[in-house]
C-alpha cells in the first residue's frame, strides 16, 4: 500500500479563509481537517493580513501537507474586493513558499467540474459532493460551511488532477 500524501486546499478571502486538509492514497480520498480563518474588518488590512498568515503558518504546520491547491481569483465586478481577495491570496501563496510546499493553482470553474462535474454548480452542490466525496467531514464536524467546503474541493481537484498528470507523464 502506497503511503498517503497530504494535501491542503485554500479558498482564500479576507474576511474567511476556508481550508481543509486532505490524505490521498492511491485513489483513495480521507478527510483530515478543515476550518476557516475569520478576521475582523475594525482591525485594519495589515492585521487582517498578519493574522491569517499566522493562523495559516499554524495550521500547515499542524497538519503537515505536502501540496497546496488554492483557487485562483475570479474577476470579480467590485474592484475592492478584487484587490482584497489578492492581498489574502498573496498570503497564502507566501505561507505555503515559506513552509516548501508545492503551490497549484486553479480556477473555480475547473475545481467545480472536477469534484461536481460542471464548472458552474452551485455552492450547495460543492458541499454536498464533498461531503459525498469525503463522508467523514459532515460526521466530525457539525457544519461544513461554504468556504471549508470550496477548499476541500480544491484539494480533491489537485489530487484528481496531479494523478491524471503523473499517469500522462508516466505514458509519454
Amino acid at each position: 500500500m502506497r503511503e498517503a500524501i497530504r494535501i491542503m486546499g485554500l479558498d482564500p478571502g479576507l474576511a474567511a479563509m476556508g481550508w481543509g486538509v486532505i490524505a490521498v492514497s492511491g485513489s483513495r480520498l480521507t478527510h483530515i481537517a478543515h476550518g476557516v480563518i475569520a478576521t475582523k474588518p475594525a482591525i485594519g488590512l495589515g492585521a487582517r493580513l498578519m493574522e491569517l498568515h499566522r493562523v495559516l503558518v499554524t495550521v500547515i504546520a499542524e497538519h503537515g501537507p505536502t501540496a497546496i491547491a488554492v483557487e485562483q481569483a475570479f474577476v470579480a465586478k467590485d474592484p475592492q474586493a478584487a484587490l482584497k481577495l489578492g492581498h489574502a491570496r498573496a498570503v497564502a501563496l507566501l505561507a505555503a513558499a515559506q513552509a516548501g510546499l508545492e503551490i497549484a493553482e486553479y480556477a473555480p470553474n475547473q475545481i467545480k467540474k472536477c469534484v461536481v462535474g460542471a464548472g458552474h454548480a452551485g455552492k450547495e452542490q460543492v458541499q454536498f459532493m464533498v461531503k459525498r466525496l469525503l463522508p467523514a467531514c459532515g460526521v466530525a464536524h457539525a457544519r461544513l460551511g461554504a468556504d471549508a467546503a470550496d477548499a476541500l474541493a480544491a484539494a480533491i481537484a489537485h489530487a484528481h488532477l496531479s494523478t491524471t498528470r503523473a499517469r500522462v507523464l508516466a505514458a509519454s
